[in-house]
């Protein structure tokens, strides 16, 4: 079986669609999911599974709004894919921490998307490319600098201009999921 990460968009941000963890874990199992662990408020599910991402996809999108009473996305990824963007950053350990200087938070950033972005999509979002908001795509992760921080970015904000459904986490939380899904395969 492939440990799988299951990263919900838009939960338990400003009040809206929220989600207590435990209930969450409870509706994964009841999936028939084993070994389910959550990580943090925002929506970061690891668990077991011999499906395929689509078929997860579905299954848990429609379970959440069942249970839940609202429709978000969901994007999946396994362990290997995630050791492969923790492992691969295409921005410089100098460009971070010049970024990390600057900014009132965390600076780095990966955009985990369901499909590859077209070629319109990634010119959409070229527009919103500056000295403090930068991107580079690397198959269907974005990753992203924001000098200044994410909270003001437009990049940040214009993401959607992609038309793929996508979620975000901070490298820091990229990393410990890594951390916590290798740990579930030994």
């Amino acid at each position: 079986m492939t440990i799988n990460i299951a990263l919900l968009r838009g939960i338990n941000v400003g009040g809206h669609n929220k989600i207590k963890m435990g209930e969450l874990r409870q509706m994964f199992e009841i999936l028939g999911f084993s070994r389910v662990q959550t990580y943090i408020q925002s929506g970061n599910v690891l668990f077991e599974s011999h499906e395929s991402e689509q078929s997860l996809i579905k299954r848990i999108e429609g379970e959440i709004e069942k249970v839940f009473g609202f429709s978000i996305k969901v994007v999946i990824r396994t362990t290997s894919e995630l050791e492969w963007i923790s492992n691969n950053c295409p921005f410089t350990e100098e460009a971070v921490a010049e970024a990390k200087a600057t900014s009132d938070g965390e600076s780095l950033y990966v955009s985990l998307l369901q499909d590859k972005p077209s070629q319109d999509g990634i010119d959409r979002i070229g527009a919103y490319k500056s000295d403090n908001d930068k991107f580079m795509i690397e198959g269907r992760e974005v990753y992203l600098l924001f000098r200044l921080g994410v909270r003001n970015a437009k990049l940040a904000n214009n993401l959607h201009r992609l038309d793929v459904p996508s979620t975000m986490r901070n490298w820091k939380t990229i990393n410990r999921l890594t951390q916590l899904a290798k740990e579930m395969e030994d």
